[in-house]
Parts: structure tokens; sequence; C-alpha cells
């Protein structure tokens, strides 16, 4: 009997394939909270600061300071967080930090002084924390080991797309400049957040088990691996074995690498185009906004590719597109003024392309290379590359271009060079370790492929 050929893929799915878009069908709840969730950070990063200043009788000075306190009371929470990720599965994790952030925007509402503005910063922020350490497990959970890298390259797009219209639509909200404008923005996040976890938490077998081509799930392990002499029996040791896997903490040194190339147009980008290269402020803007486009609109055709290489492969590519755009912000300073335009543009392209080739693998490692069990603890650990390195980035590289204008470039050309070296041979597994880690789209205490439809 001759084999009944495979129907041809829709038009729709030639599309996906061709944007390297993974495959969406069933998957409508996942996008959705991931949506939500960068529309909201969006608002936020874009008017926290206004609407404090408009809605109590604190300075501007005040306000940034009260925010900055309670960003940095969370720092050492993602290893608390990681305990329950262990325990509890990325599902609830992701879903519970949608609601904390709830509270905390809610908070946000009935905040007069700066000790309150403290708490609920530092409530909103520790929802983001829990959303986002949630969130790379359950994109593998979602990808079920099929299009990995095209579903974080897709997370990856969808944040820079949400965070693009939130920030617009702050915009529109700063620009009708009332009290009540402001609440009402506010007032949608908490309505929307607390929307985006009831859908991660009602995350069922059809949002995940069904998307075409995806097969059958893969068959949890009978006992993971151990790591470093750790049982699963002994969960209370879980952070001293992170500590012992210098592999995994090989990738955390990386990713700090990564975390302060993120900060470049936040923190440096302005100040040193427009005090020391004597550029308009306006082609700053021009420039995020290209930075923000590429990755809005090229991020998934990337991730294509990425999924042919070995991530260590792209990891190496990724962080010497970044020293190459530091070396060109660098030499800047010795152009004549009309070379200078062209110049940033050039810097800018680089730096856009490291960024999208990094994100993906640098995500999808931090999951696959942890142990099943203690897969919570792991990203703990990992988490605490972006608070720390978000904390410190700030302060070093100011200091730095107090300085002299070319030493944060000089640092950053440094520390990305110096993780080259730290990437090879991440992707090799030690013959200790079991060869089903990959297939670590299993959640701990929780297998989204087999729950009930509800």
């Amino acid at each position: 009997m001759m084999p009944q050929p495979s129907p041809a893929p829709s038009a729709w799915r030639r599309i996906q394939t061709a944007w390297g878009l993974p495959d969406l069908a069933g998957k409508g709840r996942f996008v959705t909270a991931n949506l939500i969730d960068s529309l909201g950070n969006g608002l936020v990063v874009a008017f926290t600061v206004v609407f404090f200043v408009k809605t109590t009788l604190l300075s501007l000075v005040a306000v940034g300071a009260a925010l900055t306190v309670g960003q940095l009371l969370v720092l050492p929470f993602p290893l608390f967080i990681g305990r329950l990720l262990d325990k509890y599965g990325p599902r609830t994790v992701v879903a519970a930090g949608n609601w904390i952030s709830v509270a905390g925007f809610i908070g946000f509402l009935f905040s007069h002084a700066a000790w309150q503005i403290v708490l609920w910063q530092f409530v909103v922020q520790l929802g983001s924390t829990a959303f986002w350490m949630g969130n790379s497990p359950l994109t593998v959970l979602v990808a079920r080991g099929v299009e990995r890298a095209r579903w974080f390259g897709f997370v990856r797009a969808l944040r820079n797309v949400g965070v693009g219209f939130g920030g617009a639509a702050s915009a529109v909200a700063l620009s009708i400049g009332t009290v009540a404008g402001l609440r009402a923005v506010m007032v949608i996040n908490v309505v929307t957040f607390a929307v985006a976890g009831w859908l991660v938490i009602t995350l069922r077998g059809a949002d995940t088990s069904e998307a075409a081509g995806a097969g059958p799930a893969e068959p949890k392990p009978a006992e993971p691996e151990q790591a470093a002499g750790e049982t699963t029996g002994q969960p209370s040791g879980g952070y001293r074995t992170v500590l012992k896997d210098t592999r995994y903490l090989r990738l955390v040194a990386t990713n700090i690498s990564f975390v302060f190339s993120s900060t470049v147009i936040t923190v440096l980008l302005a100040v040193y185009a427009v005090d020391d290269l004597d550029v308009g402020a306006w082609i700053v803007g021009v420039f995020v906004v290209l930075n923000a486009a590429m990755v809005a609109l090229l991020q998934t055709l990337a991730s294509r590719w990425i999924e042919a290489r070995r991530p260590v492969t792209v990891l190496v590519l990724a962080l010497l597109f970044n020293a190459a755009a530091f070396v060109v912000f660098g030499t800047l300073l010795v152009l004549p003024g009309w070379a200078v335009i062209a110049g940033l543009l050039i810097a800018m392209v680089l730096y856009t392309v490291a960024e999208m080739l990094g994100s993906p693998p640098t995500s999808e490692l931090s999951v696959v290379m942890a142990p099943e069990h203690l897969r919570g603890r792991y990203l703990g650990v990992y988490q605490l590359s972006w608070s720390v390195g978000g904390a410190v980035a700030p302060a070093l590289l100011t200091a730095l271009l107090e300085g002299g204008a070319a030493l944060p470039w000089v640092f950053l050309t440094a520390i990305s060079v110096l993780a080259v070296p730290l990437v090879l041979g991440l992707d090799r597994r030690p013959a200790a370790t079991s060869e089903a880690a990959p297939a670590g789209d299993v959640a701990p205490k929780e297998q989204l492929d087999g729950d009930p439809v509800g």
C-alpha cells in the first residue's frame, strides 16, 4: 500500500516558515500573555516617574531615588524564586508574577509618600522578576523540543513590539497631562496583567500539545542525572550544586557581558552622542527607533538562521559583533563631523545584530543546561547576572564616561572579547550528563502536554 502524501502546508504556515516564526497554532494564550506583559512594561518604564511626580508632592529626585531603592531590594530574590520554580513549575510562577505586579500597580494608585513608592516598586519588580525567570522554561515547554530558537526569538521580538507600543501609548497619556489620564493608564495595567496571569495559569494540553509537527510529548526521564553529587532528595543543597557547575557559571559570566551591552542605549548613547560627539538628541532618537524596529522585524528571521547552527557558534558571533560595534562607537571621537552620523549608523547596526544573535541562545542554554530537578535554582543564579549587572552597569559606565569618553567603549570591547573563551565548549555535554536533558521541555512538577483540557 502506497503511503499517503502529507498535506501541503497552508499559506499561513508557509509565511510563518519564511519569516522564521514558530508554529503558533494552539499557543494563543501564551503569546497573548507575553504581549500583555511587554505592553505593560512599555507603559510603566516610560511613565512611572512622571506618574509619581504628577500624583504626589515629591520632587523628581525623591521619586527617582525611591524607585531605585525599590528595585535594589529585589536583587537577592531570584534565589528564592528559583526554589519556587523547582517546587511549583514555571506556569504557576509566571502567573503569580503577573498577579504580584497587579498588586504593585494597585499600590501605585494609592502611593503618596516615598516609602510607599519603595514598597510598591519592590512588589512590581518582584512580580516582573518572577515572570521572566519562569518565562524561559515555560517557553521551552511550549516549544516542546521543536523550533526552540524560533520561540525564544519570537518572544524577544514580541517584547520589542510591546514595549514600543506601550511607550507610544504612555506618550499619548502624558500628552493629555491630567492626573486622571495617568491613573487610567495604571488601571489598564492592573486589568491586563490580571488577565495575563489567568491566561498563563489556564494553559492546558490544547494550548501546548497540538502544534503541527510537534509530535508526542517527550517522556520525563525516570531519574534525573545527579549534578556534582547532588541528589533529588537533597534540594536544600541546590545552590551549592549550581556553584560547583563551572560550565553553567561560564554561561552566567558570559551573560554579564550581554547585560552590560544591553544598557548602552539607556545609559550611554544619548549622553555620549550629545556631549562628546556634538550630535543632536533627535538623531539619537532615530537610532534608538532603528534598533527597536530591526529587532521587531528581523529577530524571527535571525532565529530561523540561528536554529540551524550550534548555540556556541552564534554566541561567539554575537560577542564579536558587540566588540566591533563598541570599537566603532569609540573611534567616532577621532572622526570628522560629517562621518560621525555614518559611523553611528554602522555601530548601531552591528550592535543590533549582536543583540538579535545573542538573546535566543543565551535564553535557551540557561534552561537546557540546567538539571531538571534544580532548574529553578540554576535560573535563580542566571537571573542574578541580569539583576546585579543591571544595577552595576549604570554607575560603572557613567563613571568611566566621566573619566574619559573612550573608556566605557574600551571596557565594553574588552569584556565582549574576554567572554569568547568562556563560551567555547558550553554546548558539549560532559559524559556524566544525561542526553535526555535537552528534552528538558518537561517542567518540574508539571507537564503541560499531559494536563487535561480545561
